[in-house]
């Protein structure tokens, strides 16, 4: 079958979707039926160890489902598959391309999206997509302010945190204006990383969409004018923040693990993460004591979605779209979920799961310190990236001597 009836065929099959609930099933089943036997090349980072074995359980899963097979290409970093990318489309690989699926977010997905490097849409195709949460989760339409326009299906969320010691205090700040007169009466016990590293950063961009007069214009560019517009009420609340912490903000930890140490060994009675469920996982190690707790803010934290994506010119689509189904099953986000597996929290609404789907999540592992998809609360969207890289200059212009 020549590329051009591929595309003709899928055209068929995506019609037949949107036709009605007897179509709809029709042209996914002659989607899954051609699937068999491919073979994709799932390009993914490769850094930890974790989800490196979910993806090679992903693999086991859809190759005695479906007859396909995953073939984990690890990444150091996401910009090499989409640079391969870009060399085949220059060399006019518009077929048979060598890369099949791409996990991806950011830069890197807008960086395709501009380039016409991504096919689709194609995420209304998948029956699985349902259940997406795309009302309180709108991370997962809209990636770092860029629409995702179906162009990419979420997998994994990440939503920014906060962890606290238990056995030392009970009241804990609700929202941003809520830290001045916690740290206040808690001086010295608590701090942020270093807002040259990602987690410090996401703290001052989590105060900034609480502070910032206009918050829509986060969404937007940075420029000159709207930057010391937005950010004034942030680094007048900072000033009064920053002689109060650990060490009266002369000193930060490095990142987030140096962070954690310091709340594991007293030093500071609350942290931060972007990881919900990495405070448990702490705990079950024994990096952490077993009374910390995690909690989010009142009116949500920022957080974001990770994202597979199919390049234009893959090869086997057909089998890469029912990975990216298999990723949205709800038996599959529930074993994701599993803090002995990934403790990543879920992308669907489990209102629109039956009892029987929703049983999935309430019945896995519990701990103390883990939040339950409910108590995360709705997840922010985060700022255009130029506030993040002005956000950092400025800071270390203020208060870097």
């Amino acid at each position: 079958m020549t590329a051009k009836m591929k595309f003709a065929a899928l055209a068929m099959a995506a019609l037949a979707l949107v036709c009605g609930p007897a179509h709809a099933s029709s042209g996914w089943d002659e989607i899954v039926s051609r699937a068999r036997g491919q073979t994709v090349y799932w390009n993914a980072w490769g850094g930890d160890d974790r989800t490196n074995a979910f993806i090679d359980w992903v693999g086991k899963e859809v190759q005695a489902r479906y007859g396909i097979t995953i073939r984990h290409v690890k990444l150091a970093d996401t910009a090499e598959a989409v640079s391969r990318v870009i060399a085949e489309k220059t060399a006019g690989r518009d077929d048979n391309g060598s890369v099949d699926l791409i996990w991806i977010n950011g830069p890197n997905f807008l960086s395709m999206k501009e380039k016409k490097l991504l096919y689709g849409p194609f995420t209304q195709l998948l029956p699985n997509y349902r259940y997406v949460d795309v009302t309180d989760k709108r991370s997962n339409v809209t990636d770092f302010t860029t629409p995702v326009d179906g162009m990419a299906s979420p997998w994994r969320l990440a939503q920014f945190v906060f962890n606290y010691d238990s056995a030392r205090v009970t009241d804990v700040p609700r929202t941003i204006p809520d830290f001045l007169p916690w740290v206040k009466a808690h001086p010295s016990r608590f701090t942020h990383p270093d807002p040259r590293d990602f987690m410090g950063a996401t703290f001052l961009k989590q105060a900034l969409v609480e502070l910032a007069p206009d918050r829509g214009r986060l969404q937007q560019p940075a420029t000159d004018e709207n930057f010391l517009r937005e950010t004034a009420p942030l680094w007048t609340w900072y000033d009064q923040l920053r002689p109060l912490l650990w060490r009266h903000g002369k000193q930060f930890p490095a990142n987030g693990p140096a962070e954690r140490q310091l709340l594991g060994d007293g030093e500071i009675d609350l942290s931060m993460s972007f990881d919900p469920a990495e405070a448990a996982a702490s705990t079950a190690s024994g990096l952490l004591p077993d009374t910390i707790r995690t909690y989010t803010l009142s009116g949500g934290t920022i957080g974001n979605t990770s994202f597979v994506a199919i390049p234009y010119n893959s090869a086997h689509k057909e089998a890469a779209m029912v990975v990216a189904d298999f990723l949205l099953d709800p038996a599959t986000q529930a074993h994701a979920q599993d803090i002995r597996m990934l403790g990543s929290f879920t992308v669907l609404d489990l209102e629109q799961l039956s009892p029987a789907q929703r049983k999935l999540f309430t019945d896995l592992p519990k701990s103390p310190t883990l939040p339950t998809n409910a108590e995360l609360g709705p997840v922010l969207l985060e700022p255009n990236p130029s506030w993040m890289m002005r956000i950092t200059a400025e800071w270390k212009k203020r208060y870097v001597r």
